[in-house]
């Protein structure tokens, strides 16, 4: 049967796309660890721990110099400015002693808040892990639903040539030959679907892997024979692992020191000074010692502390949630990884080997005018949905147990599937 020329566009162009890049799992996890939004998190700890480096230091020494008991009215007399001439000259230094450990405590909610930023960087490194194992697997799923599609469009071709010598011999009326046309060509228009399915997915794993040339020609090498039960864990420890709880409880931690820190005002801090004197005439080497410090009259720092405090028990409250919300996810992920298995699991040995049977059978008896070609398209649509939907359940289960495995063994890259070329499931 001849091609209908609607098909002709794609299909060049998929004749003429540049060489695609074959990619597997692993590398693409590889790739997302480097990527732009792991970059901008990674920026944000090394601010955090620049934050140290300002917070453990002491008050810096003033450096004072002054000029007074200028006589405008008989003038300054004769002689070198700094040595002869009537002015008072001096030169000081000036240190604040900060008292009720103001610099351990600022140090120490900087090195927590530091610690919070490790965590939120693992947490989004976490992220675009599982969002690249995702797209890595939406890919994967478009390029068999495109393989599969492409294989029934064939079948549907062959037919359609079957059909027409069977018109021209007046086996079959005009009228079956014209269906089968059609279906031939919603067949082909399936695969142009599928194509651009293909394309958009590799789009959307090239974003997340920072690849721009001939991103849309990306492809996913893997399979799903890997899928297997979950593990069973213990909750609680993943739960406390998790890098979001991890920077929840550190920012407790931040906001504890800096409670600490604010109620450390109460103590004035004393400020030491000496200075060097020269006035021609009187005395040429004076020394003046000092010491100042506020006087904490009527006020506390009631305000600072009060809003230090208020920050504390908001942490603690985004703590408890963040572990409420982890305990669940958790619960949730763990369920969906088994339940998606073993709906996989039933498409790939109950439904599907049905669904070929009957459409082998359907064939079978079309070719003998055992049933009517009504009949024979039920049983190929049928089929067709059949391994569509088996698909879409691989890739389910894989999602949810590859999520579930980035979750519980974060440091390790476990693949969810295979590189191997088999597809089936154990």
């Amino acid at each position: 049967m001849k091609i209908p020329l609607f098909c002709a566009p794609w299909l060049l162009l998929a004749a003429s796309a540049a060489p695609a890049e074959t990619l597997t799992l692993p590398q693409a996890l590889a790739a997302a660890r480097q990527n732009l939004e792991v970059a901008i998190a990674r920026g944000d700890l090394a601010a955090a721990r620049a934050d140290i480096l300002a917070a453990n230091h002491a008050p810096l020494p003033q450096l004072s110099g002054k000029a007074s008991n200028i006589d405008l009215d008989n003038g300054l007399g004769g002689g070198s400015l700094l040595g002869r001439k009537r002015i008072d000259k001096s030169i000081g230094i000036d240190w604040t002693w900060e008292r009720g450990d103001k610099r351990v405590l600022r140090t120490r909610a900087a090195e927590q808040l530091a610690a919070a930023a490790q965590s939120d960087l693992d947490d989004v490194t976490l992220q675009q892990l599982l969002a690249t194992q995702a797209a890595f697997l939406d890919l994967l799923a478009a390029q068999e639903r495109g393989s599969l599609v492409e294989a029934l469009a064939q079948d549907a071709r062959q037919l359609a040539t079957t059909t027409a010598r069977r018109v021209k011999a007046g086996d079959l009326p005009a009228q079956d030959a014209s269906r089968i046309e059609i279906e031939a060509q919603r067949a082909a228009a399936d695969g142009q679907a599928a194509v651009l399915d293909r394309q958009r997915a590799a789009l959307g794993l090239a974003q997340l892997i920072g690849q721009t040339e001939a991103a849309d020609q990306l492809v996913a090498r893997g399979d799903w024979s890997l899928l297997h039960t979950p593990p069973a864990a213990d909750v609680g420890a993943l739960v406390q692992a998790r890098p979001e709880v991890r920077a929840a409880a550190s920012r407790v931690q931040a906001a504890q020191a800096a409670a600490d820190g604010a109620r450390a005002l109460r103590k004035s801090d004393i400020t030491w000074g000496v200075s060097y004197d020269h006035y021609p005439g009187t005395s040429r080497a004076q020394v003046e010692l000092r010491a100042q410090m506020p006087l904490q009259w009527g006020y506390s720092y009631d305000g600072e502390i009060g809003r230090a405090l208020a920050q504390q028990r908001q942490a603690e409250d985004q703590l408890e949630k963040t572990t409420r919300l982890a305990t669940l996810e958790l619960q949730r992920m763990r369920l969906e990884a088994a339940g998606t298995l073993e709906r996989a699991r039933r498409h790939e040995i109950e439904i599907m080997p049905r669904a070929r049977a009957v459409a082998q059978t359907a064939e079978q008896a079309y070719q003998r005018g055992a049933i009517g070609l009504t009949d024979l398209l039920d049983a190929r649509r049928t089929l067709r949905a059949t391994l569509i939907d088996a698909v879409a359940a691989r890739q389910e289960a894989a999602k949810a147990l590859g999520a579930w495995q980035l979750r519980t063994r974060p440091d390790t890259d476990t693949p969810a599937i295979s590189t191997s070329s088999a597809k089936a499931l154990p």
